[in-house]
C-alpha cells in the first residue's frame, strides 16, 4: 500500500505516510488551513500516488512541524583575530 511507505529518514513521531496524514487530520481545522500544513498535505498525497519522491513529503512535514519556531542562533565559525598594537 502506498500510504504504508515509511519515510527514508525519521520524522519525529511519524513512521509512514499514513501516520503523517493522520497527524494532519487530527489538527484543528484552522491549523490545517494554514499554508505550511496545506503544502505538507499535498506533498504527502503526491508521494502516496507515486508522482513525486518521498523526500518531498519528508521535507514538507519537517517544515510544517518546525514552522514558527525560532531559528537556532549560529555560533561564529572561528575566533576573531587578536588585535596587536605595534609601537
Amino acid at each position: 500500500m502506498p500510504w504504508d511507505r515509511e519515510f527514508e529518514y525519521p520524522v519525529p513521531g511519524l513512521r509512514t505516510l499514513r501516520d503523517a496524514a493522520n497527524y494532519i487530520m487530527k489538527l484543528p481545522k484552522a491549523e490545517q488551513a494554514k499554508p505550511h500544513w496545506q503544502t505538507a498535505g499535498e506533498m504527502l498525497l503526491i508521494a502516496a500516488e507515486g508522482r513525486g519522491p518521498m523526500m518531498f513529503a519528508h521535507i514538507g512535514m519537517l517544515r510544517a512541524l518546525d514552522h514558527g519556531k525560532p531559528a537556532p542562533e549560529q555560533q561564529p565559525r572561528r575566533k576573531a583575530a587578536k588585535k596587536f598594537r605595534i609601537a
